[in-house]
Formats: structure tokens, C-alpha cells, sequence
């Protein structure tokens, strides 16, 4: 099987708003969710939606305002259903 690809901004504006604080915290929801033979995530140089925050991308969809407080909401009400729509 392979893996579709989730990008995550490690770009300087989402530098400075914490980025690196949901890293692991993503990591860990992919493990939660049993997503990582499905799942490759992988860091992105600007996504270029600076203006609205942390920035993912999963396929064509884009997901903004991510901040380290709330990742795990944005992941599961977000993110997490557009994932098991395309790998499932």
C-alpha cells in the first residue's frame, strides 16, 4: 500500500507560532489513530497561507489556524476525516 503524504509547515511564520510544538503531539495522534502504515508526514517549506496561522496539507485540502492548544480538536474534527476518506 502506499502511503499518501501529510504535509505540515515547518516554514518560519509557523516557526514562531509553534510549530515545533505540534510536531510531536502530531506524531502522536497519527500513532493514536493507527495512521502511520497509511500516513507519511512530512515537513513542507511554506504552504503560503502565512496570514491564517499554523498550515496542512492533505492532498488538494488545506487546514489552517493550527496552534499547539488545538491540534488534537482540529485533528479529529478536521484533518482525521478527510485522511479516512481517501486511505480507507
Amino acid at each position: 500500500m502506499t502511503k499518501e503524504n501529510l504535509y505540515l509547515c515547518m516554514g518560519s511564520a509557523c516557526h514562531q507560532l509553534g510549530v515545533y510544538e505540534v510536531l510531536p503531539r502530531l506524531q502522536e495522534l497519527i500513532i493514536r489513530y493507527e495512521l502511520k502504515e497509511k500516513i507519511e508526514l512530512k515537513g513542507s517549506f511554506c504552504l503560503e497561507t502565512c496570514s491564517v496561522g499554523i498550515v496542512m496539507k492533505f492532498k488538494e485540502k488545506v487546514f489552517t489556524k493550527i496552534t499547539p492548544e488545538n491540534i488534537e480538536a482540529k485533528f479529529s474534527e478536521e484533518i482525521l476525516p478527510s485522511i479516512l476518506a481517501v486511505v480507507e
